[in-house]
């Protein structure tokens, strides 16, 4: 079986000012790599992947006619939203599992993990940004993650968050119209941070550096565990993002 492309690019020419990313839309590892060492098991958990956020960015795509740019290989392999070079980039340890086939790897095969699956997601990004620079219309970054609901022994109680850097306003309006129900934990910047030159790449490199609004949408895992789940989220998120768009 051949590998998927390294990214696969969904509705290029969508009208909606939004573009969507999912940069650990997959858990596939290409054959040469023997699964990193790791059992499949592993390779189902968080540490692979975001659960549910393929599809979950799949169906946003579809009802915002939002481009949408998913990740055809797991981060593992190499990181899309870290930047190349940092430990968590490829880590060899991802929360408390080695990932045998990453430790003491070559600044050779770093260089070429980068050149294969890294650099072709981020140059399509930036082709998709800048045809749209050039044609004269708004682009709003959004990346679409999955977290866990139980890091490290801590249960988190939000159901999601908006993770934000330069893009306050927006990120807070965002933040605020999801938690429109009151039944929900909206978290401004919770279960994590942006943190530039650290743990993230999308929203320093494809927003704020280029002056354009961009947030990081996560939900917890378990509320996307099945085709239910997923639609309800949605059904959501792409209100909430209209809404904030337009604030």
């Amino acid at each position: 079986m051949s590998d998927p492309a390294p990214v696969e690019v969904v509705n290029a020419e969508g009208g909606s000012p939004f573009v969507l990313l999912c940069e650990h839309a997959s858990n596939h590892i290409p054959a040469r790599y023997g699964d990193l060492g790791l059992p499949a098991s592993e390779l189902g958990r968080h540490i692979a992947w975001d659960i549910g956020a393929a599809e979950l960015a799949r169906q946003l795509s579809a009802r915002l006619d939002a481009p949408l740019l998913l990740a055809g290989a797991s981060r593992l392999l190499i990181d899309l939203n870290r930047p190349p070079g940092v430990p968590t980039s490829i880590p060899e340890m991802s929360e408390s599992t080695p990932i045998p086939g990453n430790i003491g790897i070559l600044a050779a095969e770093r260089a070429l993990r980068q050149a294969m699956w890294f650099n072709p997601f981020h140059e399509a990004v930036s082709a998709l940004l800048e045809a749209r620079q050039r044609a004269g219309r708004r682009a709003l970054v959004v990346g679409v993650h999955s977290f866990t609901p139980r890091y490290q022994g801590v249960d988190r109680a939000w159901h999601a968050g908006v993770l934000f850097g330069g893009a306050e306003r927006f990120g807070r309006v965002l933040a605020a119209a999801i938690a429109e129900d009151p039944a929900l934990v909206v978290g401004e910047n919770e279960p994590y941070r942006i943190e530039p030159g650290i743990h993230d790449y999308t929203v320093p490199v494809h927003g704020d550096a280029r002056g354009l609004e961009a947030v990081l949408i996560e939900v917890r895992q378990d509320l996307l565990g099945d085709a239910a789940g997923i639609g309800d989220w949605a059904g959501r998120l792409a209100p909430a993002l209209r809404r904030a768009s337009d604030g």
